[in-house]
């Protein structure tokens, strides 16, 4: 017969490890949780560039706009963004930005005086993900990109 002392440390040499199955379902628990959380972050990146795009193409607008105010008239294509960081040759500009940066996608963002899309202004964004002007995804001054 054993004491009560000499059952517990028994029992307890027998219960030192997880069994297969335990081990089994805490795999299975994590696996559900992980599928959970990156289905939940999954395409959130796309949506910060798309939104980092939006916030550029703004902050190039209203760059052109005080331009514009400043020297009478928009930058031509030739003269492009550059107009707003470096003086094309005249008398009244300022600068307005140090650099141009490019778009998330790591492409130019591209400018038009006039614009085709804003006939009486400028046009200016960026081609998007897909890298092409003229495509459904293009992030530009004249309306919100399409999904």
């Amino acid at each position: 017969m054993y004491t009560p002392i000499q059952t517990i440390r028994r029992t307890v040499r027998r219960r030192r490890g997880f069994t297969l199955i335990e081990l089994l379902l805490v795999l299975v628990i994590l696996g559900i949780l992980a599928a959970i959380v990156v289905t939940n972050f999954s395409g959130r990146g796309e949506d910060a560039k798309i939104k980092a795009a939006i916030t550029q193409v703004g902050q190039f607008a209203g760059a052109l706009k005080i331009y514009e105010t400043d020297n009478s008239a928009f930058p031509d294509d030739a003269q492009g963004l550059n107009a707003l960081m470096q003086n094309p040759g005249l008398d009244t500009w300022k600068q307005l930005m140090t650099s141009i940066p490019q778009d998330p996608w790591q492409h130019d963002y591209v400018y038009h005086r006039p614009g085709s899309h804003n006939p009486n202004t400028f046009d200016v964004y960026s081609m998007g993900p897909d890298g092409k002007e003229g495509t459904e995804d293009d992030i530009g001054n004249w309306a919100a990109p399409k999904k």
